[in-house]
């Protein structure tokens, strides 16, 4: 620290190093966007080593580090809006959309998040959620239906473990603030969520068979067996596909697009099994002839209730691809 004070950017490089990871999943769990987690971050330590003459060592650096990274997010949050799944823009479609489903690119999409270096447990023994569950589809989205401060709130408590007093100093407002803020978070929050997290539900399979449904969606769907993929969903499945504002609910609906686009309309598939938001994934890749190869399409991540998948939400386009480290094109 004395290094740090004295200018010493390499110095401050090597202390912040260690919460880095964690920082950029709160400034996803906040904003929505991997993209937007990363510029986020970015001004947040510029911030942090502008402002270290302020930092007078009586807390942590970690909490100072959070402090600056939350003002940062509820920053940009003042500029723009909630970000959105499908589902958020009305009723599902009861059969497949092959013409007029263009993508929306002035919606602020909710987006993927790449989680194999996120560790697994709470944060704190007083935390609420296990990273993992903090970053699940259904959480992040939830959260995008809180107000900025609310968010934060609920991130800083129940996600981080830090306690009510800390939180108002964080957040210049006062304890009574703190716990409104955070008993109207949790009420919504509850509404949005299912009562089972993935990670509750993942315990009670065994890799194997993770792997398994998983790869069996895969295959199904790029050897275009409509039979194969139906015994993997359950009744009542979503399938959704930002940025395209249809989707489909239910199995009839499901499997008419699946069979219509995918596995009639599309040419050859490749695809490579991996996990987003801490639930497995499939990186699909489809054949360019042009190009003669198979160019990276979409993200499509598996919600699972038991041993069959409820929810598919195929994240489209190359630039997700990026921040997950996948190559853009296969052979």
């Amino acid at each position: 620290m004395a290094r740090v004070r004295d200018g010493d950017e390499t110095a401050f490089a090597h202390l912040v190093a260690p919460l880095q990871r964690e920082l950029h999943a709160h400034c996803y769990q906040m904003l929505g966007s991997t993209h937007d987690a990363d510029d986020a971050l970015q001004d947040a330590l510029l911030r942090a080593w502008r402002g270290l003459a302020r930092f007078e060592g009586r807390g942590s650096l970690r909490s100072w580090l959070y402090t600056t990274t939350t003002r940062t997010c509820l920053d940009i949050l003042k500029a723009r809006g909630r970000r959105v799944l499908p589902v958020d823009f009305g009723p599902s479609s009861d059969h497949a959309v092959l013409d007029g489903n263009v993508p929306l690119t002035e919606v602020g999409w909710l987006g993927p998040y790449a989680d194999t270096d996120l560790m697994d447990g709470p944060a704190s023994p007083h935390a609420r959620y296990e990273r993992r569950e903090a970053v699940e589809l259904a959480f992040v989205a939830a959260l995008q239906h809180l107000p900025g401060n609310q968010r934060a709130v609920l991130l800083l408590f129940d996600v981080l473990g830090f306690s009510a007093v800390e939180i108002a100093a964080m957040m210049d407002t006062s304890t009574t603030s703190v716990n409104s803020a955070l008993a109207r978070a949790r009420k919504t929050v509850k509404e949005k969520v299912p009562p089972r997290t993935q990670q509750q539900t993942l315990r009670k399979i065994d890799d194997a068979r993770v792997r398994e449904i998983v790869g069996g969606y895969a295959d199904a769907l790029a050897g275009g067996d409509i039979d194969a993929l139906v015994a993997l969903l359950t009744e009542d499945v979503t399938w959704s596909m930002p940025p395209l504002p249809h989707w489909y609910h239910g199995i009839t609906a499901v499997a008419d697009f699946a069979w219509q686009v995918p596995m009639t309309r599309c040419p050859t598939w490749r695809y490579l099994l991996t996990s987003a938001n801490g639930q497995p994934a499939v990186a699909f890749y489809l054949r360019d002839d042009a190009a003669g190869s198979h160019v990276a399409w979409s993200i499509t991540v598996l919600t699972l209730r038991g041993e069959r998948i409820a929810e598919l939400t195929s994240f489209l386009g190359a630039e997700h691809f990026v921040c997950f480290g996948l190559p853009a094109r296969l052979s």
